[in-house]
């Protein structure tokens, strides 16, 4: 089974998992991992651990490059899981991630996140510069 599983500090990934199938509907095939302020990096790694079946075909994306729920999953890819992890996670990755599976390619991901980040400022200062034409 293919799995996408969203792991951050606190509740995130539940919020963008949630934002997700609003804009979408139900994803059954996201998962998410939440690290509370109240777990260790064992424990994240037992909520982790249960989400994984032998088999699975497993994308994690990650809040954070260098936070306890990337460094568990980059912990498990050196031992050897074959799972595909991405940081630095965002809405646009997700809806990327989604519209790949329904169309059958694998998007860049990390161009997709990029291409998320605007400064809206400097895009309506050049609307207004085209305006004054």
């Amino acid at each position: 089974m293919e799995k996408l599983i969203l792991v951050s500090h606190g509740a995130f990934c539940e919020g963008l998992k949630d934002s997700v199938e609003m804009i979408l509907g139900p994803q059954d095939y996201i998962h998410t991992a939440s690290l509370t302020p109240e777990m260790g990096p064992e424990d994240f790694e037992k909520v982790l651990d249960a989400l994984i079946d032998e088999g699975d075909q497993v994308t994690v994306f990650a809040d954070l490059l260098g936070g306890t729920p990337a460094n568990t999953v980059s912990k498990k890819i050196m031992n050897g899981a074959d799972l595909n992890l991405y940081v630095g996670m965002s809405l646009p990755m997700v809806i990327s991630y989604i519209n790949g599976k329904m169309i059958g390619e694998e998007p860049d991901y990390v161009q997709k996140a990029q291409e998320g980040i605007i400064h809206v400022n400097a895009l309506l200062n050049e609307d207004d510069d085209d305006d004054d034409e």
